[in-house]
């Protein structure tokens, strides 16, 4: 069924409201299936469209999804808005290629719940289907996890993981300055090295993107660290 057919209805998850973020930038074929494949429990879907150049914005809002236009292109920008415009209990997040697992929403909610944390971090490792991730990229992500884990004292699996689910609450909490990529390992910093917010974290199946990828693995690898020394020393 498509979120367009139960808009304006309370769904809830065991008396959780739901809302899922999706940040996109030309993402029209993956957010069609993300959205096709949308659980009917989620109540609120909010797709940033980070000034894409094709038809995002047509196709999410064309399936029921909210809309909202962030023009200054970054991922934390759009995450930032996507937040600020988010209603319900929990905020799940996921990345606008279909790479995470739209199916596997109930179990990560179940987990949350479980384990009575107030931010769970779906991890991709270990990547199980080889096409998904170059070795490239996954030894860029474990030098990133492996550097965030020492400098912040917590071990995180995967620092760099676009798909998280948390209490909307601990916003207020949090100092979330970044506008670019770094913004995915800082929303985790920020959670693990504040006593009030339980962290946890579990791993899911990750699959190939849909479409073009948009990172630039040696630029954004440096930055991320760059980011994480100004994070610990400088702020």
């Amino acid at each position: 069924m498509l979120y367009l057919a139960r808009r304006g209805l309370l769904s809830m998850y065991k008396g959780q409201s739901i809302t899922v973020i999706i940040p996109c930038l030309n993402e029209e074929q993956g957010v069609e299936k993300i959205l096709r494949g949308m659980p009917d429990f989620v109540d609120e879907i909010i797709v940033v469209d980070n000034n894409s150049t094709d038809r995002t914005s047509e196709v999410a809002a064309s399936l029921g999804a909210k809309v909202i236009r962030e023009d200054v292109r970054g991922y934390g920008r759009s995450y930032k808005r996507g937040f600020a415009a988010a209603t319900s209990d929990l905020i799940v997040t996921l990345d606008g290629d279909h790479s995470y697992p739209v199916d596997a929403l109930s179990y990560l909610l179940e987990a949350f719940l479980h384990l009575d944390v107030d931010f769970l971090n779906a991890s991709r490792f270990p990547v199980r289907n080889r096409r998904a991730m170059s070795f490239k990229h996954k030894f860029g992500n474990l030098v990133q996890s492996l550097v965030m884990s020492i400098l912040f004292f917590r071990w995180v699996r995967d620092s760099q993981s676009g798909m998280w689910v948390f209490r909307r609450t601990i916003l207020k909490d949090m100092k979330l300055e970044s506008d670019g990529m770094a913004f995915s390992e800082e929303i985790k910093i920020e959670a693990v090295r504040n006593p009030r917010i339980r962290f946890g974290e579990i791993s899911i199946q990750y699959s190939s993107r849909v479409g073009e990828t948009k990172l630039n693995p040696w630029r954004d690898g440096f930055h991320n660290l760059a980011f994480l020394l100004k994070k610990r020393f400088f702020r």
